[in-house]
């Protein structure tokens, strides 16, 4: 039987991926190529190019596979682009997740492990942040994801569809071989950014507003390696597999690092003087987001093997020096 990763060729799904492989696990990969690459599919990996709102498409990849369970990643995930084009977020994220819960029901498919966000909790209550805090989102992106986590708690209401929300921060790192890594266009996420000023392929790095309620007024986030994250949504997986029940977990260090920091990390891992620069605030945007993952930890078993960002900065790194142009070498 297989596994199926929706957004699969996206830069967490191609993680995943790879890491169920090494695991023994079949799999079967989903994507429209919106935004991922078809390079970054594993070859043992089944793959269909196929849109998550095409129903009948998306049901002729579950009659011809033996798919046991689903891994969601398949949502679009930019907050400012989100708050610019909120229908987009909820045509794409939210109806999307009807239309998969449907093929699900009508397959008999009682499994699923969801990509979800701490973008659902909005301006948190407490630091770190617990799963039992409020779900408050302050963005459209956030907003529809924590419409898909409540159509799952019905799906599994009136279906006994099982599912999993993985909520996590920011996601950094490449696989540590420097195989596969984050290639986005255009890129939005720090880490990367931060690199191709490393790299030359930007003059300097803008840091989006300096006056947030933090110690150095830069906005605050929790970055977790890829690789630690797709072993999270495996072992979210075996737990549903063990006959669990629907839950939500955190995904986090525990602690939090500011871009002004997370810059200075990058110019330690990377030995380069990375210039930057302070600019204006992005719409949506939180103040601080740190997860509290003793969940994780305590109930899936959550060993994150790196709790370094300079470790994982360097990943990143190893990816960007072996892929200067990405996935495209017409870039």
């Amino acid at each position: 039987m297989s596994v199926l990763v929706l957004g699969g060729a996206g830069y967490i799904g191609s993680h995943m991926v790879r890491q169920l492989l090494a695991n023994g696990q079949d799999v079967v990969v989903v994507d429209n190529l919106v935004k991922g690459h078809r390079a970054a599919v594993a070859p043992e990996a089944k793959f269909y190019e196929v849109d998550i709102r095409d129903k009948k498409a998306l049901s002729e990849v579950f009659d011809k596979e033996d798919i046991e369970a689903v891994v969601h990643f398949a949502a679009f995930s930019i907050v400012p682009e989100s708050v610019a084009e909120p229908l987009k977020y909820f045509d794409n994220n939210t109806a999307g997740m009807v239309t998969l819960l449907e093929v699900m029901k009508e397959h008999d498919v009682k499994k699923i492990v969801f990509s979800s966000t701490a973008a659902t909790y909005g301006n948190p209550v407490n630091i770190p942040i617990k799963e039992t805090d409020p779900q408050n989102p302050i963005n459209p992106y956030g907003e529809s994801k924590l419409m898909m986590e409540k159509m799952m708690a019905w799906a599994d209401s009136a279906y006994d569809i099982k599912w999993v929300a993985l909520r996590y921060f920011n996601v950094a790192g490449a696989m540590p071989d420097g195989s596969i890594g984050e290639d986005h266009g255009p890129e939005t996420h720090l880490v990367p950014i931060i690199l191709q000023a490393a790299s030359g392929q930007r003059d300097y790095i803008e840091m989006f507003g300096d006056d947030y309620n933090t110690p150095d007024g830069f906005n605050v986030r929790d970055y977790v390696h890829v690789v630690d994250l797709a072993d999270a949504h495996i072992l979210a997986l075996n737990y549903l597999k063990a006959g669990k029940p629907s839950a939500q977990f955190n995904l986090g260090s525990a602690t939090g690092f500011s871009v002004k920091e997370m810059v200075e990390a990058a110019r330690k891992a990377t030995g380069v003087n990375i210039e930057a620069k302070v600019g204006p605030r992005r719409a949506g945007d939180p103040d601080i987001l740190v997860a509290d993952s003793t969940a994780a930890r305590e109930v899936l078993g959550w060993k994150p093997k790196y709790d370094n960002v300079e470790d994982i900065i360097k990943t990143a790194w190893k990816w960007v020096e072996k892929h200067p142009k990405g996935y495209d070498d017409k870039k």
